[in-house]
């Protein structure tokens, strides 16, 4: 169920309705759960058996990891990971053990391949994932959170089976971490809505997808193997500009979507981008960029790794390691590997090169390495829009063959239009914090209007969230 149907439209609209009704007051975990099963089951109903059996699994291992036997604590903790990755790892990465190891056309080759691919597994596993860990720590006295769970294990599986299932990030995110989502369920008001925020986040999040993404979508798919085997060099480098900013409109707008309609039933979730295209660092861009995801492989996996406590040699393993592993965290393929690689490496460069190379701190030097920065960054996104490793090759190569062949006029044209606000975007916010010389509060219902306009106006045809496949 796409967030830009009306079919999503009408089933917020129905849940707020009923949530907010005083007789509901004290089920309104309940109407949350029950509408989260209703969004899942919209997109493959006989898969949302797997939601509920990952939720059970999670309600009880957690459950039994703070309430049960001090001596078994950490078994139960570690078969409720074990048993979340387990699921992950059949469901997401059979297909390509499956065509990289077997027979893709008979026998057990051809039963990994058929296996389907559950929409959102990789974000609802991890979340399990947080669940247990957070509350290990927590009953063992190393970390400390604001949330007990309640003794009665039919209250936490209420609570679980929300956290696990909240329809507005269940598909795509972003992460919520358990001890920032579990300490905010309570009856909820309908005064305590913050109806600005949510009306800002749900318009802007919108126009990213509908007008930004989706429109820019019709002119980037000339990327696709083998269209672009004709297209000129420049045309090629505009589409491959285009789709950094698809990208990041898509996922962004999803984003904030999910964190306006969450904020309509009273919950807020973490922010997930944080202009990330005016970075100036690999790292910095780590910290714009998928924000939640970032903060999990970095709590989850890089601390417990080591982190940079150890030696040097050993950080820069650490950080190629949770790169490579985020890589195949956001897909099944050997391409999408080689991307986290090649972050990994950036990020290790960078660190081992931070102590040798010192730039002057000026205009010039900081443009340079925004650009350096982006550039990499989009030629990367290579690796997302063609999963085909040899597809990326031959892009690369037609750069360089099909110099002389002419520009797509089309395609230069519309690509700039439609990231215009993308880049403005970025501007606007290096305007704000740095220059200081926007009072916003003056044209913020000018610019909110304009792109209310714009959504109904001239949206682009209706498609899937890029994050969907992940």
């Amino acid at each position: 169920m796409l967030f830009n149907s009306f079919s999503f439209l009408l089933l917020v609209s129905i849940t707020f309705f009923f949530y907010y009704l005083p007789p509901f007051k004290r089920t309104q975990r309940f109407v949350l759960i029950l509408t989260s099963f209703v969004f899942y089951a919209a997109n493959q109903p006989v898969l949302l058996l797997l939601l509920v059996g990952s939720i059970f699994i999670n309600m009880l291992t957690s459950y039994l990891v703070f309430y049960g036997a001090e001596r078994l604590r950490k078994t139960y903790a570690v078969l409720g990971v074990v048993l979340n990755l387990s699921i992950l790892a059949f469901f997401k990465y059979s297909p390509l053990i499956g065509k990289s190891f077997f027979n893709e056309v008979e026998g057990v080759g051809e039963f990994l391949i058929a296996i389907p691919l559950p929409i959102g597994i990789s974000f609802y596993t991890f979340q399990g994932i947080t669940l247990l860990v957070d509350l290990f720590q927590q009953g063992n006295k190393t970390y400390e959170h604001n949330y007990t769970p309640p003794k009665s294990f039919l209250d936490h599986s209420a609570n679980v089976a929300l956290y696990i299932s909240f329809f507005p990030q269940l598909v795509a995110g972003p992460i919520v971490k358990a001890h920032t989502f579990l300490p905010q369920i309570k009856a909820k008001s309908l005064n305590e809505v913050d109806w600005e925020f949510c009306f800002k986040a749900l318009v802007l999040g919108y126009f990213l997808k509908m007008f930004v993404a989706d429109n820019l979508k019709d002119h980037t798919f000339w990327l696709a193997y083998p269209h672009f085997q004709n297209i000129g060099t420049s045309s090629l480098l505009m589409m491959l500009f285009g789709y950094s900013m698809q990208i990041f409109a898509d996922f962004a707008g999803y984003s904030l979507i999910a964190i306006g309609v969450a904020g309509l039933f009273g919950y807020r979730l973490p922010e997930n981008f944080n202009f990330p295209y005016i970075s100036e660092s690999f790292s910095e861009f780590w910290t714009r960029w998928h924000i939640s995801l970032s903060s999990f492989l970095k709590e989850y996996l890089y601390f417990p790794l080591g982190g940079n406590r150890k030696s040097r040699q050993r950080t820069y393993v650490n950080l190629f390691i949770v790169m490579l592993l985020g890589g195949l965290w956001h897909g099944a393929a050997w391409s999408f590997a080689v991307w986290g690689a090649f972050h990994g490496i950036a990020l290790a460069m960078e660190r081992g090169l931070r102590g040798i190379i010192k730039l002057p701190e000026i205009f010039l030097i900081k443009v340079i390495k925004v650009c350096f920065v982006f550039i990499f960054v989009t030629f990367a996104w290579l690796l997302f829009k063609l999963p085909d490793f040899s597809y990326v090759v031959a892009f690369v190569e037609a750069l360089f063959t099909n110099v002389d062949k002419g520009a797509w006029a089309n395609i230069n044209q519309y690509i700039p239009l439609y990231s215009a606000p993308v880049i403005i975007y970025h501007l606007y916010y290096l305007a704000k914090n740095r220059l200081r010389v926007f009072h916003v509060k003056i044209i913020e219902p000018f610019v909110y209007s304009c792109m209310l306009f714009l959504i109904i106006t001239n949206s682009g045809s209706t498609n899937e969230f890029i994050y969907f496949q992940f």
